[in-house]
């Protein structure tokens, strides 16, 4: 009865950009806006490679399955780091190339630690919806911290810029540009994703409970379920998430999800659990008819037995009906879900090859 969504996972976070600021003054080697590139020459790769990266975890859905490409990624950083190194001071003045080793040691460690363990969280995301939204919150945090060291090295080729009047005119590279969208693409899927993703995991809570025949189990998932599905109805039909630039198939496909989730809660569970009560009932009368001598036995005995015969053969025929109706429903909702998500990423995620 259970079934599993497919669990896309993907790394973004924002490198700072080479290229993404040109220079407007005369191009000598001993001169500062001549320096500004090279120091940002430097890191193209490393850029180059992060990207590719991410475009494959994308469109992959694991991260796992690429876990070769993060390691080519960790070469890029070092080569970046020692291309870096390299280059001398400015004028005695080591502040930019100071600065800018100091960002790529960071994306090294956010890289091949931060993002190690992102890797090896996927299994156990899948474990609970707490698992999940910790797994998500570390993704968010770690892009958060590479953001917050691309804006301070950002500010400190401002910095140097100024320092020695420099004129710098931002330019917007395809890199810059499609890792932008990389990372508004990913943190509108994660929005929508952990909406379904609760939905889908208290629905096999409820499984787990029906093939326990835990009637408090069931219960109690039923109702986590139902709030679940009604919290994420009214959170989908917010602006921010109703639509990533004018589409709206993901949302869309989530919403037709928490609906069918909603109906199984206010309406199919119910009969499932009907029919375990009626079994308990008629298991209690069968014994207590059971241990009279059938001379004992009076005809209000005889009917009410016959009654919990009927009524427990009624609820076995609705819970039948009702258990292969949800099943059904259940896969369409859930291959629905996953088509959608897959045509929705292939078609906003930028695919990009080093």
């Amino acid at each position: 009865m259970k079934n599993y969504t497919r669990l896309l996972q993907t790394f973004l976070f924002v490198f700072f950009l080479s290229g993404s600021d040109t220079v407007l003054s005369a191009q000598t080697f001993d001169n500062p806006g001549d320096y500004i590139s090279a120091i940002n020459n430097a890191r193209s790769e490393m850029d180059q490679s992060y990207l590719a990266y991410m475009s494959a975890v994308a469109h992959s859905g694991r991260a796992r399955k690429v876990e070769k490409m993060r390691q080519q990624t960790l070469e890029s950083i070092t080569n970046c780091k020692y291309k870096i190194s390299d280059i001398p001071y400015y004028k005695g003045d080591n502040s930019l190339r100071q600065s800018s080793i100091s960002y790529v040691d960071l994306c090294y460690k956010v890289f091949n630690d931060d993002y190690g363990h992102i890797v090896n969280m996927e299994e156990v995301a899948e474990q609970s919806v707490d698992e999940m939204e910790a797994y998500l919150l570390l993704r968010e945090k770690t892009n958060e911290k590479i953001d917050e060291a691309s804006a301070k090295m950002q500010k400190s080729v401002e910095d140097f810029a100024a320092k020695y009047n420099v004129t710098l005119v931002h330019n917007e590279s395809e890199l810059e540009k499609n890792m932008g969208i990389a990372s508004d693409l990913t943190n509108y899927h994660d929005q929508v994703f952990i909406v379904f993703f609760k939905c889908n995991w208290e629905d096999g809570q409820i499984t787990d409970a029906i093939n326990k025949s835990n009637l408090n189990n069931i219960e109690q998932a039923r109702n986590a379920l139902l709030m679940y599905a009604n919290e994420g109805l009214k959170t989908l039909e917010s602006d921010s998430l109703s639509n990533f630039k004018g589409d709206h198939s993901l949302a869309k496909a989530c919403q037709k999800a928490l609906s069918f989730y909603k109906q199984t809660a206010e309406n199919d569970i119910p009969k499932l659990t009907d029919f375990f009560l009626k079994q308990e009932n008629f298991n209690k009368i069968k014994k207590s008819f059971d241990a009279k001598p059938e001379s004992s036995r009076t005809k209000a005995d005889v009917d009410t037995y016959n009654k919990a015969v009927n009524d427990a053969n009624a609820a076995v025929n609705i819970y039948n009906q009702t258990n292969d109706r949800i099943n059904a429903a259940r896969t369409e909702e859930i291959q629905n879900w996953n088509d959608t998500e897959k045509s929705f990423l292939d078609a906003h995620m930028p695919y990009y090859k080093k």
